[in-house]
């Protein structure tokens, strides 16, 4: 039986290097990669990297920006960022997380405590940069 209740599918990243950005997101976040053969070979337009069972993020070209003609203006908001993503961890993998941030050099944010979110407050919280300067917040919640 399929759940159809209201979750979020997918994010759709602009990005100058779609390798590049896989690479960022499997050795760093730790997601798992997608399509990336597929993407290489030229068979598919995009790979995709997995945060969780029900949520991937897809890695658009910023070439395919003419091409995003769903809409009226659609192709505009390639470079036009959204504010963050926020992804939410267990205490564990959030320390890990802004470890290995802070062991390539990455710029992180200070940590801020008690913030509200989509579960109450979180316990703390930072923010951090992909490469093609996507932001994102990392929380955990007690």
């Amino acid at each position: 039986m399929t759940d159809n209740t209201a979750r979020l599918d997918h994010v759709v990243l602009w990005v100058r290097d779609p390798l590049t950005s896989v690479g960022f997101y499997e050795k760093t976040l730790g997601m798992e990669p997608l399509r990336v053969t597929e993407f290489a070979a030229g068979t598919v337009p995009f790979p995709s990297v997995r945060l969780n069972e029900e949520t991937i993020f897809d890695l658009m070209p910023l070439t395919m920006a003419p091409r995003m003609t769903m809409l009226p203006d659609a192709a505009d908001s390639s470079g036009h960022p959204v504010n963050h993503v926020c992804l939410s961890l267990p205490e564990g993998d959030f320390d890990a997380l802004r470890g290995r941030l802070e062991d390539q050099g990455a710029p992180v944010s200070d940590f801020s405590y008690d913030s509200y979110g989509a579960r109450g407050m979180a316990r703390r919280s930072f923010y951090f940069t992909d490469p093609d300067g996507n932001i994102f917040e990392a929380r955990y919640y007690v």
